[in-house]
């Protein structure tokens, strides 16, 4: 049996840090996919994807990611439920994220082809690859040409 996702689009709002009674790091944010198709009034439409990431990994999502921030989350999908406060049963499905991909620069301002890809990783699984990673992409092998690479939706492998 297989229980994997990947997706890449962008926070709707800053995540919020919080800690269990037990003190262990818990982070939620929403990350908003475009649907690969046109609505009706032909606007892209969006779906909005619950994420939570745990312990140094949610920590890390907390200092770095910002409202806005295209990001790439590999994690598998959850299903839980509780009974609100009326006495209704509640379903949640969230994607709990063992992998965490910073696809822009942190910086603000204009792009001019500054690109800075982050990758943090927690938790057990085969995405983890040997405990916590933290890679910098900073060099970029095209950076002597001083041009902006354009690259179309149809040329990437997702």
């Amino acid at each position: 049996m297989l229980n994997r996702v990947i997706l890449i689009g962008r926070l709707t709002r800053d995540p919020e840090l919080r800690y269990t009674p037990s003190g262990v790091a818990v982070t939620q944010f929403t990350l908003a996919v475009d649907r690969p198709f046109t609505g009706q009034g032909g606007e892209r439409e969006a779906d909005f994807i619950p994420v939570v990431t745990w312990r140094q990994l949610a920590e890390t999502c907390a200092n770095y990611l910002r409202k806005g921030r295209l990001t790439a989350v590999e994690g598998r999908i959850q299903v839980r439920n509780y009974e609100n406060n009326e006495g209704k049963r509640v379903y949640v499905t969230e994607v709990i994220a063992d992998n965490v991909r910073f696809l822009e620069s942190n910086r603000e301002g204009g792009g001019g082809g500054n690109r800075e890809e982050s990758s943090f990783g927690g938790g057990s699984g085969s995405g983890n690859r040997g405990g916590n990673n933290f890679s910098r992409n900073n060099q970029d092998p095209f950076s002597d040409e001083g041009k902006p690479i354009d690259i179309s939706d149809d040329d990437l492998p997702f």
